[in-house]
């Protein structure tokens, strides 16, 4: 995927246009806000919006004072992607089919209430974006662990670090033989603007995973949300992919990280003095999350050289 560059946008009119506007109640450092501005100048003016119980629907604010310039509709946490798929029918019966449908959701409207209607929709390749921003945790209501929340994380609800590992969600949508999904990043917003522009042109259901730090939440400074987003990707633990009808591509700086000699260490990213949420994860734990994550970059070294002799 070539990839777009700043200077490129200056003659995009839809690029250059601010659709979430300036006053929304987002913390500083917010990913979520960072994430929603760029996905934006991709989508254009024709997209609507459903979005589930999350930040999101704190932050826009109340009609009519609400900082989206564009139709956006608060939904229930299970019932987003329902709602989408109603919103996206009802748009072409009324001749408007060419409009966007996005569900924009947390991490706990998404991997876990949500996921029952995401699979389904997904199942029914119904004509939506879903994105999930994920902030690894319910933040909106005080931070609780959600099945995004990575191992050993300190929250509200496990106080004395997680026992589970993160839900790898992309991996469970590819496995609907959907048309795109893919993850991306705050810390690399060309590459989150591109990949929006390309699931705005393909049909079916979409799935795009956005790592947002949340400063409150993460316990870190709102100055450092886009280095340790980028530090995420450089440790290895955050790639940056595609999954376009079934073919797994790497992007970014995540295109050399399956040599693990250019990975950084994990505990640069799993550190107690830049992300409070950390404070409990010691040696052993650290043990736990490299392993783990050398198997999944294990499996999509496989699935990559797989691809690379098909091709041939």
């Amino acid at each position: 995927m070539a990839k777009s560059k700043i200077k490129d946008l200056i003659n995009i009119p839809e690029a250059r246009r601010e659709y979430f506007l300036a006053g929304n109640s987002t913390c500083q450092g917010c990913g979520l806000d960072m994430a929603l501005r760029w996905a934006m100048k991709a989508l254009g003016q024709y997209t609507v919006t459903i979005s589930p119980a999350s930040c999101s629907n704190v932050v826009t604010g109340v009609w009519p004072k609400s900082a989206p310039d564009w139709p956006w509709f608060n939904m229930a946490f299970a019932g987003a992607t329902a709602a989408a798929t109603g919103m996206k029918h009802g748009l072409i019966t009324k001749g408007k089919g060419h409009y966007n449908v996005v569900v924009w959701a947390g991490d706990g409207g998404t991997t876990d209430i949500g996921l029952q209607g995401l699979s389904g929709a997904a199942e029914r390749n119904e004509d939506i974006i879903y994105v999930c921003y994920d902030n690894e945790a319910y933040q909106n209501t005080g931070n609780q662990r959600s099945s995004s929340t990575p191992h050993g994380v300190v929250t509200t609800t496990t106080p004395y670090g997680k026992e589970q590992h993160k839900k790898n969600l992309p991996m469970i949508v590819a496995a609907h033989n959907v048309p795109y999904v893919a993850t991306a990043s705050v810390s690399d917003p060309m590459d989150l603007y591109d990949k929006f522009k390309k699931a705005k042109d393909i049909k079916g259901f979409r799935y795009i995973q956005i790592l947002s730090p949340c400063p409150p939440g993460w316990r870190s400074e709102a100055k450092d949300t886009i280095q340790h987003a980028q530090m995420a990707i450089d440790c290895g633990i955050f790639p940056l992919y595609e999954i376009e009808n079934g073919k797994l591509t790497l992007n970014g700086k995540s295109v050399r990280m399956h040599d693990k000699t250019k990975r950084k260490p994990l505990g640069e990213y799993f550190n107690k003095k830049n992300q409070g949420r950390f404070k409990k994860v010691d040696e052993e734990v650290l043990k736990v999350l490299q392993e783990d994550t050398d198997k999944w970059w294990a499996w999509i070294d496989r699935h990559l050289v797989y691809q690379e002799e098909a091709e041939l």
